[in-house]
């Protein structure tokens, strides 16, 4: 009697633990955009030549290990030509439960030149997100 009550609990255990490991699911990147702030909680498409630009992101079941790259290139902006590669910033997450990612882009000197630009963003090296914004 007390194999049979063992071998149900075990089965139930490892029932258990089997949906906990399904419940976690993939890490993803989403609800990726631009905004004023770190947090995100000022999202615009929209900002002035000495804004800081901001790119934001929510990181779901998110491993250590997992990498998230913002690149920034012209879009279109007098001078330069479409797709000028501006800079690149990238984090690989090292902790656990981290839930927000975030990129900043400081202006230059003189401000950021007048015209569109756009981030691609990189989840784990595929390309997650296309953002686009204007200075003014």
């Amino acid at each position: 009697m007390n194999a049979k009550k063992l071998s149900i609990m075990l089965a139930a255990i490892m029932l258990i633990a089997a949906q906990l490991a399904c419940a976690a699911g993939e890490p993803t990147f989403s609800n990726v955009r631009t905004a004023r702030d770190a947090d995100g909680t000022q999202p615009s498409s929209t900002f002035g030549s000495l804004d800081t630009i901001y790119v934001v992101g929510d990181l779901a079941n998110g491993v250590i290990g997992n990498n998230v790259t913002a690149r920034l290139y012209v879009d279109s902006v007098e001078g330069y030509d479409p797709n000028f590669f501006v800079g690149e910033a990238a984090i690989d997450v090292d902790e656990d439960n981290i839930t927000l990612i975030y990129f900043y882009f400081e202006p230059p000197t003189d401000g950021w030149p007048v015209g569109t630009y756009k981030v691609e963003v990189y989840f784990n090296g595929t390309l997650n997100t296309t953002l686009n914004y204007a200075v003014q």
